[in-house]
């Protein structure tokens, strides 16, 4: 999948101020995010571009979006598959998690190290503990939006006797694989946007509020009763919409976790 990389120079603008630019960013179509000193990186799917452009130049909007939250863009501009490649995978190392569990990211977030996925593994192990080896081996997890593969990675390590791992991204899917090998694990990985048809004891989807909005009658339809929805990826003015929206549906609210500015639901049907 071929990218746009927006450099965003952020040095006189307020924390609170970047959390809301990456979310207005992000309801257009940018799915990551990376924060270094007073810059901000954003990565959008080049397919997502003409869709956000209207009348004018792609730049043009981005620009007045951006001067608005009183930061600047400093570039936008296409990153090649395999040059973005040899660059995230030069400034992203190994990550070694529990379980033993080692992650090597090839141009996909979600190594284990980032709030929203730290808060998914923490639980996953949380929910290994508090059940007998026979509990775990008999749910079937479904992770969507697994990027490198991580927390389907982390379910199988725990016990759990299928784990199905989803990405709409290609490089995803072939690095969630990779990762399983590596980790001695068996997964299925599924290149897919839309949520697999099945009945899973337990859904994880760490990705974009609007996404999360828009597949949760999907998420009730597969998830078993007395199964778990898990939500990670989206801030606290988030949670009454995606609340509201899971009630909706017959899902419960059963916890909230934080971490930094992220938070986590966890939802029961």
């Amino acid at each position: 999948m071929k990218y746009n990389i927006a450099t965003i120079r952020c040095a006189d603008v307020e924390l609170w101020q970047v959390d809301l630019l990456t979310q207005s960013l992000a309801d257009i179509g940018f799915d990551s995010f990376e924060q270094d000193g007073e810059y901000v990186r954003a990565y959008i799917p080049s397919s997502q571009l003409p869709a956000i452009s209207g009348q004018e130049s792609v730049t043009g909007r981005l620009e007045e979006m951006i001067a608005e939250s009183g930061a600047a863009l400093e570039s936008f501009e296409a990153c090649a598959d395999e040059n973005w490649n040899a660059v995230w995978e030069s400034e992203h190392e190994t990550e070694e998690l529990p379980l033993g569990v080692r992650i090597t990211p090839h141009c996909a977030f979600g190594a284990g190290h980032h709030e929203t996925t730290a808060m998914m593994v923490e639980q996953l192990l949380s929910f290994g503990a508090d059940r007998s080896e026979s509990d775990i081996r008999s749910v079937h997890v479904l992770d969507m939006g697994t990027g490198t593969g991580v927390l389907a990675i982390m379910a199988a390590k725990i016990g759990a006797g299928q784990v199905l791992a989803v990405d709409i991204d290609e490089n995803s899917v072939s690095n969630a694989q990779e990762n399983a090998l590596a980790n001695g694990v068996q997964i299925q990985v599924l290149q897919a946007c839309e949520v697999p048809d099945g009945k899973y004891g337990l859904i994880m989807a760490n990705i974009h509020r609007n996404i999360l909005l828009a597949q949760m009658c999907d998420y009730a339809r597969t998830l078993v009763s007395g199964g778990e929805l898990w939500l990670s990826g989206f801030y606290e003015a988030d949670i009454p919409a995606l609340t509201e929206a899971a009630g909706g549906y017959g899902l419960r609210h059963s916890a909230t976790r934080a971490k930094g500015e992220w938070r986590m639901l966890i939802l029961k049907k």
